[in-house]
């Protein structure tokens, strides 16, 4: 671990992140310098160094929001392909946004292009490179388990078989022989990180009343070790949240709470855009669609009811009526089956497709939706539920679409899977995770599976 800012941050990550910095700025200065036979005045004279650092930084950036500097991710060899391309594709895409608005901004004479095929080539030849890098044990973070039982175990297995987290497990007490104490547990603790430079401690106890040695983990975190919950990290290992087994510590902690404002600033950016752009390119079904609801049973075209948004702010949610007029005289709101009577004969369909879902495009516009987040709940559902885990899904806004629906399951009343599925995405937020979704989303607007 080195300390930057009063931070730590693991060797491995901040060689990534430096490696690629001088990778990018050293391609576009070899570009500028193979197109441009004064290449000196250009880049001394006409600000070319800055320039080229303010691409570097706008590369990074993008990188980053793609989740291209999570270690975790780098054995998915593959996905890291098609992320690294799209990252390039973005970079092509700005540059020329910036040839037609600034021609002027980088040198010319066919500068940026060359530097980004140099770029390219040299990308994929790093990360090549990293991947074998991060395996070597200089390079390995060492990481003690703190608790027994099976949890822990399934922990410890898993950290040991995915070389590509760069974890190396010196110990876990489940080592400890004999009755488990406070002092046994510290004592154990203390030895090995003080033998073996201990980077990280991770807690799977379960029970940690009496054992759990807070006043040791407290030195170990001021000496720049690193204390997390287990929930975390059995999720990277096994692509699931245990909803069961989270702390309240572990809710308070985990990075889903991390957006930053230049973070939400893009992301409201991107979803206005592809919102006004959804409903452009619906215009034309937008007529059918409502004259058929007309023809079909008597009632209103639209539909609204009061959902619960971002740190509990209620909003009328808007949708294409698929049901009877009075479908909620008797029961209120609440959801529907498949062979749920109330429902109308063009609603089946427009529930299948999706296509009901098509105004909830102007609560995107609105900001009081994202295209992509937990699926927005009715005030009276959100009341049935106060504990931590579902309070957790009002820390984003709610989304058109979410993991649940792409997921193929059509049990909407299972909401321990639901709210599983919700707190995956919120730890997991990334602008590549929400590509992904929309992504998946078009399928099953298309076959209709997992659609509600």
């Amino acid at each position: 671990m080195i300390r930057v800012f009063n931070v730590y941050y693991p060797l491995r990550t901040l060689i990534l992140l430096a490696g690629e910095a001088v990778i990018v700025w050293l391609s576009f200065i070899a570009g500028t310098r193979l197109q441009n036979q004064d290449w000196w005045l250009v880049l001394n004279v006409e600000g070319g160094y800055l320039k080229i650092l303010v691409v570097t930084a706008a590369v990074l950036l993008i990188s980053h929001w793609l989740d291209l500097y999570d270690s975790s991710g780098l054995d998915a060899r593959w996905e890291q392909v098609f992320r690294l391309l799209l990252v390039l594709g973005l970079v092509a895409l700005a540059l020329s946004a910036v040839e037609v608005l600034a021609p002027h901004f980088f040198p010319g004479n066919g500068s940026a292009l060359t530097g980004l095929i140099i770029l390219t080539f040299m990308l994929f030849t790093w990360r090549a490179g990293y991947s074998w890098l991060v395996r070597q044990p200089y390079l390995r973070e060492r990481v003690y388990v703190l608790g027994t039982g099976e949890r822990a175990q399934r922990l410890v297995n898993g950290l040991r078989q995915r070389s590509a987290l760069g974890i190396e497990v010196v110990g876990w007490t489940g080592n400890i022989e004999g009755a488990l104490t406070r002092e046994r547990v510290a004592s154990h603790l203390l030895g090995l990180a003080q033998q073996n430079g201990v980077h990280r401690v991770i807690v799977a106890m379960p029970d940690r009343r009496g054992t759990l040695p807070v006043e040791e983990l407290l030195d170990l975190r001021l000496a720049g070790v690193r204390v997390e919950e287990a929930a975390s990290w059995l999720e990277k290992i096994s692509g699931r949240i245990e909803v069961d087994q989270l702390y309240p510590s572990w809710l308070i902690f985990a990075e889903g709470f991390r957006f930053s404002n230049l973070f939400r600033l893009v992301r409201r950016f991107l979803n206005f855009s592809f919102a006004l752009l959804g409903l452009l390119f619906s215009l034309p079904l937008l007529p059918f669609i409502m004259l058929a609801i007309k023809l079909d049973s008597p009632g209103p075209v639209l539909y609204h009811q009061n959902r619960v948004g971002r740190r509990g702010e209620t909003f009328y949610c808007y949708k294409f009526r698929t049901m009877r007029q009075d479908a909620e005289a008797d029961s209120g709101a609440t959801w529907a089956a498949d062979d749920d009577p109330r429902i109308t004969r063009i609603g089946k369909f427009l529930r299948k497709k999706s296509l009901d879902e098509f105004p909830q495009l102007y609560n995107v516009l609105r900001g009081e939706m994202s295209l992509v987040g937990p699926r927005p709940l009715p005030v009276d559902e959100v009341k049935r539920f106060s504990d931590p885990a579902h309070r957790r899904r009002l820390s984003v806004k709610p989304g058109l679409t979410c993991l649940w629906q792409i997921s193929g399951r059509n049990d909407v009343s299972d909401f321990k899977d639901w709210v599983r599925l919700d707190l995956e995405y919120i730890d997991n937020w990334s602008l590549w995770l929400d590509l992904k979704i929309l992504w998946w989303t078009v399928p099953v607007v298309f076959t209709g599976v997992g659609a509600k």
